[in-house]
């Protein structure tokens, strides 16, 4: 992989620029390092910061997505017959998310593998 620095990739979003897909990639595996030697949180709040004032092009959303899908577990693979019913209705959690109570049943009823995950 090609060596990057954080503070690079900080100035280039800053500055309006796309990022890689290795640059990417190597972003989320410091994110996910945490303190044990990957990104500092002030530098995760500047390439935040960045990429909410200049944005990403549908690419970077892309490839942004796909790194923080794979930096984690991945449930699966499902059975064949699941094949497209298959979703999820996450909670970011607190008090009174009552759409689960109602959408889960209703999905399940329509023949959908409901998954709820949540962030506890």
């Amino acid at each position: 992989m090609d060596a990057f620095a954080i503070p690079d990739l900080i100035i280039k979003k800053r500055n309006g620029q796309a990022l890689t897909t290795g640059e990417i990639k190597y972003f989320i595996q410091e994110v996910v390092k945490g303190e044990k030697g990957g990104i500092q949180q002030c530098q995760l709040g500047a390439m935040l910061m960045a990429i909410y004032l200049k944005g990403l092009t549908d690419e970077e959303t892309v490839c942004l997505t796909r790194e923080m899908i794979n930096s984690g577990d991945v449930l699966g693979p499902w059975p064949e017959e699941w094949k497209g019913k298959v979703v999820d209705k996450h909670s970011t959690g607190g008090v009174g998310d009552k759409v689960s109570l109602i959408l889960a049943p209703a999905l399940a009823a329509f023949g959908m593998k409901v998954l709820l995950l949540d962030n506890g």
